[in-house]
């Protein structure tokens, strides 16, 4: 399976938030925001940034776990805010970014001085803009999958090449052959099974999943 274009998505190593604060009109907002390139680690970041905040009056959150602009892997909560006026406002921020595979909590400490519906919107889609702009960010490049199948004489071989394509394995097994699933950036692709051709005497085999 490949992606089909190029895309930013947050530039932060997994389980570490990139987060930010914010004081509306004495109520406390933090935004912590993350990488996340599936449904799964989206809500793992949700849960553990609730056991981070478990005092916090409310923990909105809202994901969208492919490239910008897809709904097809989304999710949101008001978390006990009045209905409709943070996890939908949030997610539509996140539809409308230039930002794919992201997840959003904002915190809020209540301080005493209600903001309405209007204003629960406003503050909850303020804080996922802050933290949208200035989040860090990488490009996502299209990518290929390749399973390949080599002789176990061959396997120092194949791992020497990966850094060189930038490629890295996602699965391993070991039969009667040495498998592998590996992952590269898809204008590579071509190249490094010519390379691996190469390298083994076309004692290798690849396919696409």
């Amino acid at each position: 399976m490949m992606d089909t274009k190029a895309y930013c998505i947050p530039d932060l190593a997994p389980g570490t938030p990139f987060r930010l604060e914010d004081t509306i009109r004495r109520s406390r907002f933090l935004v912590s925001l993350a990488h996340a390139p599936d449904n799964a680690r989206a809500r793992a970041f949700v849960e553990s940034v609730r056991r981070e905040f478990p005092d916090a009056s409310h923990n909105c959150w809202a994901f969208a776990a492919g490239p910008p602009g897809d709904a097809a892997s989304v999710g949101y909560s008001d978390d006990g805010e009045p209905h409709g006026t943070a996890g939908r406002p949030m997610l539509t921020i996140l539809l409308h970014g230039e930002v794919g595979e992201v997840c959003v909590v904002v915190s809020r400490y209540f301080g005493g001085v209600k903001l309405g519906t209007g204003g629960l919107v406003r503050a909850y889609q303020g804080m996922v803009r802050l933290g949208l702009e200035q989040t860090p960010r990488r490009l996502h490049l299209p990518s290929a999958r390749l399973e390949v199948l080599v002789g176990y004489n061959r396997v120092a071989a194949l791992r020497r090449l990966l850094p060189v394509f930038s490629a890295r394995i996602e699965e391993e097994s070991f039969a009667s052959d040495a498998a592998f699933r590996i992952s590269l950036p898809e204008t590579l692709a071509a190249a490094f099974v010519a390379e691996l051709n190469e390298l083994t005497g076309g004692a290798v085999r690849v396919r696409s999943v």
